[in-house]
């Protein structure tokens, strides 16, 4: 397989395919990323993408390709995807792509499936829907097969907001925090996988536990488990200028998110279908204590 952007769920999908004895190469950004992936036994370029086309060619033509690598930090469409599409040739390829659930912009709390049709409202999400869109020309071009898996919110070990809990920055009330939907990064990679596998060609699936909540309800439960103060609370009307852009843009977009067609299309059986489990489970990680 080729991974593009590996990353942390990059290297958890690496590391399973390695220890089936599976050969995995892996695009990566810089060089430093790239040293440390082949200290662990993988084939690593980095290739900066926003300059040059990665050379698939040789071992590199790899079937099975993950498409990790996030679009440029600026502008509303995603040319990095477009110059790895044109570097593909030969072998019929399979992409998985790892989108984001905010092309589907803000929905006000309904309950969204597939069948919803995209309305990104901010940059980032434009850049993911400019991303699929060039995919699925790809694919309309004979290009090879494609499966789009809309991600909602990624958390797991390492990827909780214990910094922010630290820091005591500020949280919106539960009364003014909107519906959000939540992955562990355990489940996303065994999605990932069953998506390469049995995903159907062409087809987008929702990623998320089927169990949404509310932000400031998600960052009372780490708080607590962790042993933090929780975060002082902040009237929405008093954000501007205390919390970022980025997190506001959050703010102003509620969802609820049907995980159906990728329970019964994909076969997953999630081994954190809700927050409590999952957190439970990062507490108990060896690698985190309380405060950490």
């Amino acid at each position: 397989m080729l991974i593009v952007g590996c990353g942390d769920v990059g290297q958890h999908i690496a590391s399973g395919a390695q220890a089936h004895g599976e050969p995995v190469y892996c695009v990566v950004g810089s060089a430093d990323s790239a040293a440390r992936l082949q200290a662990r036994g993988l084939q690593a370029r980095a290739i900066d993408l926003d300059r040059a086309a990665p050379a698939v060619d040789g071992d590199w033509d790899q079937a099975q390709i993950y498409y990790f690598a996030p679009p440029p930090p600026q502008g509303t469409g995603d040319p990095r995807i477009g110059r790895f599409l044109a570097a593909l040739r030969g072998t019929a390829h399979r992409i998985v792509y790892i989108s984001t659930t905010g092309v589907y912009g803000d929905c006000g709390g309904a309950w969204v499936d597939e069948t919803r049709q995209i309305d990104p409202q901010v940059d980032r999400a434009r850049r993911r829907a400019d991303a699929e869109r060039r995919l699925h020309a790809w694919r309309d071009a004979g290009g090879g097969e494609l499966v789009v898996l809309r991600v909602a919110g990624i958390y797991g070990p390492g990827k909780l907001p214990l910094e922010r809990l630290r820091q005591q920055a500020p949280m919106v009330g539960a009364d003014e925090a909107p519906w959000t939907n939540r992955i562990h990064i355990d489940d996303l990679v065994q999605v990932c996988a069953a998506a390469m596998a049995r995903g159907r060609d062409g087809e987008t699936y929702n990623v998320s536990d089927g169990n949404p909540g509310n932000m400031r309800d998600y960052f009372d439960r780490v708080a607590d488990l962790y042993e933090l103060p929780r975060a002082p609370l902040i009237r929405l009307a008093d954000a501007d200028g205390t919390l970022s852009a980025g997190l506001l843009s959050y703010l102003g977009e509620s969802r609820r998110l049907s995980n159906r067609k990728m329970l019964d299309e994909l076969g997953v059986t999630l081994q954190y279908p809700t927050l409590a489990v999952g957190l439970a489970a990062c507490r108990s990680d060896p690698g985190h204590t309380p405060g950490n």
